[in-house]
C-alpha cells in the first residue's frame, strides 16, 4: 500500500526520485590504497621522498577520500629524470608506435569509463551525468584524435621536432579532461610528461596513470607528482623541463611567466575568463534560456569559459529574465552521484566562501539577487544557482571571475553596444552569440576578442578544434593542429647556437682617435624617428652617433625614450584599418615595398657595406634576400588562411586566423636589413601594426628604409620606428599594456627582460634567448613559423539543423 501510494504521489507531483550511481568499484580502488598514494614515477607508485601525506575529501560531504603524497623538489627531480630517460626511446618508437599506444589509452578509458566517472564525481563534486556523459567520452576522443596525429607526424610535421620533457599543471574543475587535453598531444608528438594535478583533485590522474601502465605505456613516459603549489613551483623551476603547460588562474599564470622568463622553456597558459553570452532580440528565447543553463550552471559554474555575463537586447530583457527565473526553479542541487541532479558541490569551503563574498559585494554595489527557493543538501560546499540583475559594467561581479554558479546580466540596444560590452573585460577566452539571423551572428563573431565563439550554442568542445584565449586569458591553443605546434619546435631553430660577439664596440671606441681630413664640413643629417607616418624628432631632442665597421662616424640617429614608445604605440593602435584590410590589399602593399626597395638596391647595398664591413657581393645578396622576403610574405598574405573543422556534431567550427594587434619588435644586429624585413613582413602580411626598434649598431639601414615606406602606400601608423639603446626601449615595450605581443631578437638578457616584464597584460612573446638565426635560411627565417606567431586562432562554432 505504501509503495503504491509513493508511486501515485510521484505521478501527481512529477518530483524526481533519487537515482544514485553505485560507487562500489571506486571505493574498492581507494581501499587498495588505504595507506595513502605515492607519486607515480617510472611506471609505478613510489613513496614520497619526504613530507607528510595530506587528505583529499569529497566536496559534497567533507568526508576523507584518501591520503595524498606532498611532492618535494626531490620527487620532482626523480620524475623529471624518469621522463628524460624515457624520452629518446619513446621518440624512437616512431609515429605508428606512439599511435598504437594512444589508441590503447583511448580504449582503456572506454573500458574503465564508469570507474573513472565515479572517481571524478566523488573527488570533484560534479554531477555524475556530466563526468559520465561529457568528460569521459571527450577524454577518449582526445586520445583517439591524437593517435591520428602521431601516425601522421612524420609527414605533417616533418620540419618540427618534439620539445622533450613537458611539465604540466592542471586545475581542479576538470581534472581528467584537462589531463587528456595536455598529455595526449604531448605524448603523441614524442615528448614525455611530468604531470602535477590539483591538490584538491588528484585521484583521477593517479587512477589514469595506474591504468595506463596496465595498458602497456612504457615506464617513465607519464609521471604524476602530487602536491600543492610548492610542488608546482618546483616543477616550473626545474632546469630539466623543456616546457610548462598550465591551466589555472590568471594570477598564478603571471607567476609562472615571471619564473620561466629567460629560461628558454616553452610556455602555454590557459587562464581565467569572464565570457559574454549575447542574446539578440530575434533569438529563439527558449533555446537561449537552455543555453544559459549550460553556460553558467554546468559544473557549478566552475568553468573558465563559463558564460557568466548575460547581455540581453533591451526589447527582450524582461521576458528573458522571467523565463530564466522559471527555469532556475526546476534546477536540482544535490549529491554528485545522484543521476537526476543538475548542480553538485563547489570544490571546497574556501571556494564557497569566495562565491558568497562576491555575491554579497555585488548586492552592496546595487545588484538585485535572485536565488530559486529550495533547501540545499546538508554538509558539503553547495551554493544555489544565482542571478544578479541591475549590474553595471564596472561592477565587481561584472569584471571579476567568480568561478561559481552566479550569472550577472546587463542590457544593450545596438549590435555595436553589444560588442563594446562584450569586449569590456581584460579576459578573452570565449563568447556565445544567439540570433536567428545568421548574418548578424557571423558578423558579430569576428569582432569579439575571444579565442572561441559559439553561435546559438555554448560549451562545445572537441579534440580536433583548438581552444585557448586572448589577452589575460592566456596564450597557446589546446586541441587540433594548432595545439600540436605547442609541443613541437622548428627543426631549424633546434640547431641554433649562441650568437658571437663582434668587435664593433671596440671599433666605435677607437673612432674618435682616427685622424680627420681637413676640408669642407659635411651637411649635418640626423635621422629622425618614424611615428604615425611622419619623420619626427625624439622627445628628448637627443641623438647618438653611428659608426662604420672601421670606426668611422657615419651620422647620428635620434635617441628614443619612453614617451616616443608611447607615441608610437598610440599611432599603431589608431591604425586599425590595416587589420581590417583585405589580404589582397596587404599583399599588394608588400609587393610595392619590395618594388621600391629593389629600385634602391645599390644604395642599400652600399649602406650595408659601410655599416657592417660586408663585401659588396654579400651586401647585394642581403638586399636581394630582403626583396625576396617581402615578395614571399606578399604571397603568403592571402594564402595563410584558416580551416573548417568538422567535429562530431551537426555543425562546423571555422578556425579563422586573426591579427594579434599592436606588436613590438626588437631587431638584432646581424644581417640588419634582412633581419629587419624578416621580422616586419610577416606581421604586416597578417594585418598587425608595429613598433620597431631597429638594430642598435646599424640603425641607419632602418632609417633609410622609412624612405621606402614613405613612397609606398602603407597607412600611417602601421610601421613605426624608434631608434636608440635597445635595452631600455625593449623594457618599455614589455611593460606597455597596450602592446599585444613582443618579438625580441638579440642578447640573451633581452629575452629574459621581455618575458619577465610582459606579465602586466600577459602579452605573447617570441624571443631567441640569445641564439643566432641564419636570416638567409628560409627554413629558419621565413614562412609559417613566423606567420603562426603573427596570428591568433579564433574558432567559431556554427551548429546547423533543427
Amino acid at each position: 500500500m505504501s509503495s503504491n501510494s509513493s508511486v501515485a504521489r510521484y505521478f501527481d507531483t512529477m518530483d524526481y526520485g533519487p537515482a544514485p550511481e553505485s560507487d562500489t568499484d571506486a571505493r574498492q580502488w581507494l581501499s587498495r590504497h588505504a595507506e595513502g598514494f605515492g607519486h607515480f614515477i617510472g611506471g609505478h607508485f613510489t613513496p614520497a621522498s619526504a613530507g607528510p601525506h595530506f587528505d583529499t575529501a569529497e566536496p559534497a560531504t567533507g568526508q576523507r577520500l584518501a591520503g595524498i603524497a606532498q611532492g618535494s623538489a626531490q620527487d620532482v627531480d626523480a620524475a623529471v629524470a624518469a621522463a628524460r630517460a624515457a624520452q629518446p626511446g619513446w621518440l624512437a618508437l616512431g609515429g605508428h608506435g606512439r599511435a598504437r599506444h594512444l589508441y590503447a589509452l583511448a580504449r582503456m578509458v572506454q573500458r574503465h569509463a564508469r570507474l573513472l566517472a565515479v572517481v571524478e564525481a566523488l573527488d570533484n563534486g560534479k554531477p555524475i551525468r556530466e563526468s559520465r556523459d561529457l568528460d569521459v567520452p571527450l577524454v577518449a576522443r582526445h586520445f583517439y584524435h591524437h593517435a591520428g596525429w602521431a601516425q601522421l607526424q612524420e609527414r605533417e610535421f616533418a620540419d618540427q621536432v618534439p620539445l622533450g620533457v613537458i611539465g604540466q599543471i592542471i586545475p581542479w574543475n576538470f581534472p581528467l579532461l584537462m589531463l587528456a587535453w595536455k598529455i595526449a598531444p604531448a605524448l603523441a608528438l614524442g615528448n614525455t610528461v611530468v604531470l602535477k594535478p590539483a591538490e584538491f583533485t588528484p585521484l583521477s590522474a593517479l587512477l589514469f596513470a595506474e591504468l595506463a601502465a596496465q595498458a602497456g605505456l612504457p615506464a617513465g613516459v607519464l609521471n604524476v607528482v602530487t602536491g600543492d603549489g610548492a610542488t608546482g613551483a618546483a616543477l616550473v623551476a626545474h632546469e630539466g623541463v623543456d616546457k610548462i603547460a598550465f591551466t589555472g588562474s590568471t594570477d598564478v599564470g603571471r607567476l609562472i611567466r615571471e619564473a620561466t622568463a629567460g629560461s628558454g622553456k616553452s610556455l602555454t597558459l590557459e587562464l581565467g575568463g569572464k565570457s559574454p553570452f549575447i542574446v539578440f532580440d530575434d533569438a529563439d528565447i527558449d533555446a537561449a534560456v537552455e543555453g544559459v543553463v549550460d553556460a553558467i550552471w554546468f559544473n557549478q559554474g566552475q568553468v573558465c569559459c563559463a558564460g557568466s555575463r548575460l547581455l540581453l537586447q533591451e526589447g527582450i530583457a524582461a521576458d528573458f529574465i522571467e523565463r530564466l527565473k522559471r527555469r532556475m526553479q526546476s534546477l536540482r542541487v544535490g549529491l554528485p552521484l545522484d543521476k537526476a541532479i543538475d548542480i553538485g558541490s563547489l570544490i571546497d569551503p574556501s571556494q564557497l566562501e569566495r562565491v558568497r563574498s562576491l555575491v554579497a559585494t555585488g548586492v552592496r554595489e546595487g545588484a538585485v539577487c535572485y536565488q530559486p527557493p529550495g533547501a540545499l543538501p546538508a554538509g558539503g560546499s553547495f551554493f544555489p544557482p544565482t542571478l544578479l540583475t541591475g549590474v553595471h559594467p564596472a561592477a565587481t561581479v561584472a569584471t571579476e571571475e567568480i568561478f561559481g554558479p552566479v550569472l550577472v546580466t546587463m542590457t544593450f540596444r545596438t549590435p555595436d553596444e553589444a560588442v563594446a560590452l562584450a569586449n569590456n573585460t581584460r579576459y578573452g577566452l570565449a563568447a556565445s552569440v544567439w540570433s536567428e539571423t545568421i548574418g548578424l551572428a557571423l558578423g558579430i563573431a569576428p569582432l569579439l576578442q575571444a579565442g572561441v565563439v559559439w553561435v546559438n550554442a555554448t560549451n562545445l568542445f572537441d579534440a580536433g578544434v583548438g581552444f585557448g584565449g586572448y589577452r589575460e586569458s592566456g596564450y597557446g591553443r589546446e586541441g587540433g593542429r594548432e595545439g600540436c605546434y605547442e609541443y613541437l619546435k622548428p627543426r631549424a631553430w633546434a640547431e641554433r647556437k649562441p650568437r658571437s660577439a663582434t668587435a664593433f664596440a671596440q671599433a666605435a671606441n677607437e673612432a674618435d682617435k682616427a685622424p680627420v681630413a681637413v676640408g669642407l664640413p659635411a651637411i649635418d643629417r640626423t635621422a629622425k624617428l618614424f611615428i604615425g607616418g611622419k619623420q619626427v624628432r625624439p622627445d628628448g631632442e637627443l641623438s647618438h652617433p653611428v659608426f662604420s665597421a672601421t670606426g668611422q662616424r657615419l651620422g647620428e640617429v635620434g635617441t628614443g625614450n619612453r614617451k616616443d614608445i608611447r607615441n608610437a604605440v598610440a599611432a599603431a593602435r589608431a591604425a586599425t584599418g590595416w587589420s581590417s584590410a583585405t589580404p589582397h590589399r596587404r599583399a599588394q602593399a608588400l609587393y610595392y615595398l619590395a618594388e621600391n626597395l629593389s629600385a634602391r638596391a645599390g644604395e642599400f647595398a652600399a649602406r650595408l657595406t659601410s655599416l657592417t664591413g660586408a663585401a659588396a657581393r654579400a651586401a647585394q645578396a642581403e638586399v636581394d634576400a630582403a626583396v625576396s622576403r617581402l615578395f614571399a610574405y606578399g604571397a603568403w598574405a592571402d594564402k595563410y588562411e584558416g580551416t573548417v573543422h568538422v567535429p562530431p556534431l551537426r555543425g562546423v567550427a571555422l578556425a579563422t586566423v586573426e591579427a594579434i594587434g599592436v606588436v613590438g619588435v626588437v631587431c638584432p644586429d646581424e644581417a640588419p636589413l634582412l633581419s629587419f624585413v624578416s621580422l616586419l613582413a610577416p606581421l604586416l602580411a597578417m594585418g598587425n601594426r608595429t613598433v620597431i626598434v631597429p638594430s642598435e649598431k646599424h640603425p641607419l639601414i632602418a632609417t633609410d628604409f622609412y624612405q621606402v615606406l614613405e613612397t609606398s602606400d602603407l597607412p600611417a601608423g602601421v610601421v613605426n620606428l624608434v631608434t636608440g639603446p635597445v635595452a631600455g626601449l625593449a623594457q618599455t615595450l614589455a611593460e606597455h599594456d597596450d602592446v599585444d605581443a613582443l618579438w625580441v631578437f638579440g642578447a640573451k638578457e633581452l629575452s629574459r627582460t621581455a618575458e619577465r616584464l610582459s606579465i602586466g597584460n600577459l602579452k605573447r612573446t617570441l624571443v631567441d634567448h640569445g641564439l643566432a638565426t641564419d636570416w638567409h635560411d628560409g627554413a629558419a627565417a621565413e614562412g609559417p613559423l613566423f606567420l603562426r606567431h603573427a596570428t591568433q586562432v579564433k574558432n567559431i562554432w556554427i551548429p546547423y539543423g533543427e
